[in-house]
């Protein structure tokens, strides 16, 4: 607001970029909010998965992807701190990981084409 407020006494509205740019800025925060809004509306608290190395939603996953190790969480970005890289159960990886256990091992198709192997090292419960 302090920015539409400034960029409007500059004077006239019609060529005023930065008053252009401020309100483009604030429909974007608006619509953050509208959006954060409804998924606390109709959030859904479960349990927690089990710690068993099962991977599932909500669970840290350590893995060898294509042969480096990477730690991240799968699940849905706004669970998450935003200190971990989140992967989505349906995106590839996710829907190929999803139900192995640690020690196993599997692939999955990148969009390239690309066959991509990954080995589960370990899965545990996030606790974010």
């Amino acid at each position: 607001m302090k920015k539409i407020e400034a960029a409007r006494e500059e004077g006239d509205l019609k060529e005023n970029g930065g008053y252009h740019a401020a309100k483009e800025e604030q429909g974007k925060n608006e619509a953050r909010v509208r959006r954060l809004t409804r998924l606390l509306q109709h959030a859904k608290v479960g349990d927690a998965p089990a710690d068993d190395g099962v991977v599932e939603p909500g669970m840290v996953v350590t893995a060898l992807v294509a042969g480096e190790e990477e730690t991240f969480l799968l699940g849905s970005r706004e669970g998450s701190d935003g200190s971990l890289t989140v992967y989505s159960e349906k995106s590839p990886l996710g829907t190929a990981i999803t139900g192995h256990k640690v020690g196993d091992t599997t692939t999955y198709e990148a969009p390239n084409g690309r066959s991509i192997e990954v080995t589960i090292r370990e899965a545990k419960p996030y606790t974010g």
